[in-house]
């Protein structure tokens, strides 16, 4: 393999009924730093049918280039004919780089387009940068320069592994939704638009999509609040989670919550926080009753602002907290819900 015919930062543009997923400006933020290092150009790649009018959105957040796949077989989303359009586009401009959302699509679609492009995928990517490859080079080894460095957590979250594909390109990674952060738009940006058209032949292993039937979900969405009051095991009940509504609610917020509140039902998956749950970055995040385990830190340390609340002084999550108060939660967070009412005049 010619490595060096590989140049570029690409990024999958998730879009779905049209609309952009917000992971897709993520991504093009984190790849446009990419390229800047590499001295290159950031290219969303963006597949559907009539998707075009979008290609301006992605140049207002940082695309120097847009490759528009527009076919009647990329309306709804298959595994098939997507891979087929994305692996086309990589095989034909080569990018050195491609970064895919770790949604439930791109999750689908990124292992899936690296098998057919024989090279490697590190999945759930907490951080992502240039640098050299090995980190610490061993007697007869070569160091190499201008490395993709994967980072992601590893055995459960309980240790950190960095990653690199020295051998082979493209070099692949998915990100979470959350992890990275979108650049400031530019206003009236307009794309340098490419179309490509991959040709379609479908075969036996193009899912035919029947019906598709859209949930209505009434939760609010955590990964947007600019305020989190998120509960873990120590709040004890569901019910007890009216204190934490109480909070939020005079705050202006959101209650979240750990994986072990999800276990035992106390709240919905939605909710969630954390390694297997989703990544936040509110400005005010309070963790109440959270013991501060590393999947979940993974999942709110960006937190302009953490307030832990905890009888366990020792509670690891007090490592990451800005401010922190132990003692009982049934006592502090109804006292300090009273004293913002009294203070706001709610």
């Amino acid at each position: 393999m010619a490595l060096e015919e590989f140049k570029g930062v690409f990024v999958f543009a998730q879009q779905v009924d049209n609309v952009l997923d917000g992971v897709a400006f993520e991504l093009l933020g984190k790849g446009k730093e990419l390229a800047n290092d590499l001295n290159t150009e950031v290219t969303a790649v963006l597949l559907g049918a009539g998707v075009g009018s979008l290609a301006d959105q992605l140049a207002e957040y940082g695309a120097d280039r847009v490759i528009v796949v527009d076919d009647p077989e990329l309306k709804e989303y298959r595994t098939e004919p997507y891979a087929h359009a994305l692996a086309s586009v990589l095989n034909e401009y080569k990018p050195e780089i491609v970064l895919v959302g770790a949604t439930a699509i791109g999750r689908d679609l990124g292992p899936t387009v690296s098998a057919r492009l024989k090279t490697g995928l590190t999945a759930d990517c907490t951080v992502l940068e240039i640098g050299d490859f090995p980190l610490n080079v061993a007697p007869g080894q070569t160091q190499l320069h201008n490395q993709l460095l994967m980072t992601r957590p590893a055995f459960g979250g309980n240790t950190i592994a960095t990653i690199a594909c020295p051998d082979h390109r493209p070099q692949m990674a998915t990100v979470r939704p959350g992890v990275m952060q979108k650049i400031a738009p530019i206003a009236g940006a307009k794309a340098n638009v490419v179309e490509f058209n991959p040709g379609f032949t479908p075969d036996n292993r193009y899912v035919e999509i029947l019906n598709v039937v859209k949930a209505v979900k009434n939760t609010a969405n955590i990964m947007d609040a600019k305020i989190l009051v998120s509960g873990g095991r120590g709040v004890g009940s569901k019910e007890n989670f009216k204190l934490l509504e109480d909070l939020a609610e005079v705050l202006g917020g959101t209650v979240s919550c750990s994986r072990a509140v999800v276990e035992n039902g106390w709240q919905p998956v939605d909710l969630q926080v954390g390694q297997t749950g989703k990544t936040v970055r509110p400005q005010i995040y309070f963790a109440i009753g959270i013991s501060g385990a590393i999947q979940h830190v993974a999942g709110m340390e960006e937190s302009d602002l953490i307030v832990a609340i905890n009888k366990d002084e020792d509670a690891p999550i007090f490592d990451v907290a800005d401010y922190g108060l132990v003692g009982d939660l049934n006592k502090i967070v109804p006292a300090l819900t009273a004293a913002l009412k009294a203070e706001l005049g709610k």
